[in-house]
């Protein structure tokens, strides 16, 4: 359809936004002491030709970070995305051309954000010098145990803070968060439900962090929704933490680990394709309700959770209650040795 447009009704968004956002982001340091003692520390970012090229470097120059590599072969936005299989950070194949500029130049990070710049994908020395990908549940628990460490030891706590993640991230994040003392809650999956709950919060409790298994992270309330821009900055200056503390991230993961507990996780996707796959999938979640695994991994399924009916059951007691969640065509399954 052709039509004649009225360019006067069209306001360019200029640099003074990305100004404003990018001293938002600013804001959100906690550490600036660390950064400032590691500004050189190397940093490899891909912005796997899309978007993040354009406000990632900025935002990790805005802390302070003055030696950060870019892939130059992935940093110009292309949609056809000639050098990759995959878009996602989630693929090892994604960051493939980083790593190996990492391993050439020796980073401590490697960053890379997916196209449209809202996940971030990491990658660290293990403890025998190789680079590994963290998943979506370290990533995004590393974050929550340093900034809750760094909130507890700066003194900002004023008692009425909370954290949030979807229902299928870790259970690690809840631990943590109990242990200092701050709330957390659980939605669906989807920013927008981490998003209302904010908004039905607003003036009685203090959002700090939240995200989802799936590398998207948020990282206070001024952009709410999944922000790697912000992220990429939390985490080179946690990094930057880290090793002015003589680890990187991969020993305060471990040292995470020891203090709340060892959480392993794997991701299995199935894709079922068109009317068949589509009856496929009802069948599988109808037999599901009908007739739940006893087991998982040898240990007795105790609990169901079933967000479609808005249900709870015991499977012990047999006892039922309602759960304050909006439907959705999802089953949640808890062993007795809670996982």
């Amino acid at each position: 359809m052709q039509y004649d447009g009225n360019p006067s009704l069209i306001e360019s968004i200029g640099s003074g936004v990305d100004e404003i956002y990018l001293n938002e982001i600013k804001k959100l340091a906690l550490s600036p002491e660390a950064v400032k003692e590691q500004n050189d520390l190397k940093i490899v970012f891909s912005p796997i030709h899309g978007t993040g090229v354009t406000l990632v470097p900025p935002s990790l120059a805005a802390y302070g970070f003055t030696n950060v590599t870019v892939v130059e072969s992935q940093s110009k936005p292309d949609g056809n995305f000639p050098t990759v299989v995959y878009t996602n950070p989630e693929e090892k194949e994604a960051l493939s051309i980083a790593l190996k500029k990492a391993e050439r130049i020796d980073a401590d990070l490697v960053l890379a954000t997916d196209p449209d710049a809202d996940r971030v994908g990491i990658a660290v020395k293990n403890l025998s010098g190789e680079f590994e990908l963290l998943n979506g549940n370290q990533t995004g628990s590393l974050l929550i145990y340093y900034i809750l460490e760094r909130w507890k030891e700066r003194n900002q706590f004023k008692g009425n803070e909370f954290v949030v993640k979807t229902i299928v991230t870790t259970d690690l994040i809840t631990r943590i968060a109990e242990s200092y003392g701050v709330e957390h809650f659980d939605t669906l999956t989807g920013f927008k439900y981490i998003a209302s709950l904010i908004k039905s919060l607003e003036g009685k409790k203090q959002y700090i962090a939240g995200g989802e298994e799936s590398y998207g992270y948020m990282i206070s309330d001024f952009v709410r929704d999944k922000d790697a821009v912000a992220s990429s900055a939390m985490i080179a200056e946690m990094c930057a933490y880290a090793k002015s503390k003589g680890k990187n991230l991969y020993s305060m993961m471990i040292d995470m680990y020891v203090q709340f507990g060892y959480y392993k996780e794997a991701l299995i996707s199935l894709t079922k394709k068109g009317k068949s796959g589509a009856e496929e999938i009802v069948q599988i979640m109808a037999d599901f309700r009908s007739n739940p695994p006893a087991t998982f991994a040898g240990s007795k399924v105790i609990k169901v959770v079933d967000y479609q009916s808005s249900i709870s059951k015991d499977l012990v007691s047999g006892q039922e209650h309602d759960i304050d969640y909006d439907k959705s065509n999802v089953l949640q399954f808890f062993s007795e040795s809670g996982y």
